[in-house]
């Protein structure tokens, strides 16, 4: 047994111990609304899409405190969770409110990650006006990151343009007029940006496969890399792998072609995450990380398309929207390159570095997947 394996199952008993923290960062908390007016906004109407969890949290939905909601104990809060959503939700037409009322009693839906409430709803405005005023402040009081991901479609027929509520664009101003590509594409690249700097699992993935690239395992141990650009050549070749591979397969999924179960696709993301980190504990990896960022990327892209099945894809723009999607990944996967391997090349040959950054991150990030894992595949 070598010095470094005490070490390493001490960093790993440190980690397992601050999984519940750390597993608190998994999903962030949004909620799905599609939003559809008239020619002449005098009628508005709203299929809404909220977290049970997120209800439970603030409503006590979970009577008997058995950690699991069932269907009658939401039923029987059905006006609570109705009243408490159209307060975080309201319109305006010109200067007066659009009240809400229940179109449909409360139904539940199976999201990827969890069941929600289908709230309908429904608004006549007093007055017509080129455009509505919508404010989201739904959760505000318990959860400032929360959003709510939305689709306007202005007229029967018109194409829908994707809306971000909440946080600093609570307050949005839907017009009548029908989204042009451009206005289609920007929005789906910023959505890509976002969803790949929130989506947690993807981040450590990636982390895990670049830890290793300001390296060089010699002599039974990690040094650092002498020169910069034979890391800037590691870190192309995982980013390439892991870009091409999951282009692949989201738009593959996007466009149905292909879909895989949304429990096998999450618990196969958590288990590459993993994977991933242990690897970098077993020595040299070079000539592993970018193969392993292919065959893995190709699963990662199936999550990808989930997050798109959840904020909705215009049908009558459906490439503009895919390719925005995609292309906002990228930058925000190039976002995070670009911090993290000028500091890493910094900091390469310090123990600091080696020992709590690339090993112990490793182990951390190896143990939080290993949480997630079992959290997915066994629906705990």
């Amino acid at each position: 047994m070598t010095r470094r394996t005490p070490f390493l199952w001490r960093l790993w008993a440190l980690a397992l111990c601050s999984l519940p923290l750390l597993a608190q960062a998994h999903k962030p908390s949004e909620s799905y609304l599609t939003l559809r007016g008239q020619a002449d906004n005098a009628h508005l109407s709203v299929r809404w899409d909220i977290a049970l969890r997120d209800l439970d949290y603030v409503l006590q939905l979970d009577r008997d405190n058995d950690g699991t909601l069932s269907w009658g104990e939401v039923r029987t809060r059905a006006d609570d969770i109705n009243r408490y959503a159209q307060e975080g939700l309201s319109v305006r037409s010109g200067q007066q409110d659009c009240p809400w009322r229940s179109t449909e009693p409360l139904q539940l839906d199976q999201h990827t990650d969890g069941t929600y409430a289908v709230l309908s709803l429904s608004a006549d405005c007093p007055a017509t006006s080129a455009a509505l005023e919508v404010r989201y402040t739904l959760f505000r009081e318990v959860d400032p990151s929360h959003r709510g991901l939305a689709q306007w479609v202005p007229t029967p027929g018109a194409g829908s343009l994707a809306v971000v509520l909440g946080g600093d664009r609570a307050v949005q101003t839907l017009t009548q007029t029908p989204p042009s590509a451009w206005q289609t594409f920007g929005q789906y690249v910023i959505e890509g940006v976002w969803h790949i700097w929130i989506g947690f699992d993807h981040i450590l993935f990636l982390l895990a496969l670049l830890l290793p690239a300001v390296l060089v395992y010699q002599d039974r141990h990690w040094r650092g890399t002498e020169r910069f650009g034979s890391a800037f050549s590691q870190v192309v070749k995982v980013v390439t792998a892991f870009t091409v591979a999951h282009s692949i397969t989201l738009s593959l999924a996007a466009l149905e072609v292909v879909t895989l179960p949304s429990r096998v696709v999450e618990s196969a993301i958590a288990a590459s995450v993993m994977l991933a980190a242990l690897n970098n504990l077993r020595g040299s990896a070079d000539n592993r990380r970018w193969p392993m960022a292919f065959v893995f990327g190709l699963i990662h892209g199936f999550g990808f398309a989930s997050v798109l099945a959840d904020l909705g894809l215009p049908k009558e723009a459906l490439t503009v929207a895919l390719v925005g999607f995609n292309v906002g990944v990228e930058l925000g996967q190039l976002a995070i390159v670009a911090v993290f391997l000028p500091i890493a090349f910094a900091l390469r040959r310090t123990v600091f570095y080696r020992r709590a950054v690339f090993q112990a991150g490793s182990v951390a990030i190896a143990a939080l997947a290993l949480w997630w894992f079992a959290e997915r595949a066994f629906d705990l």
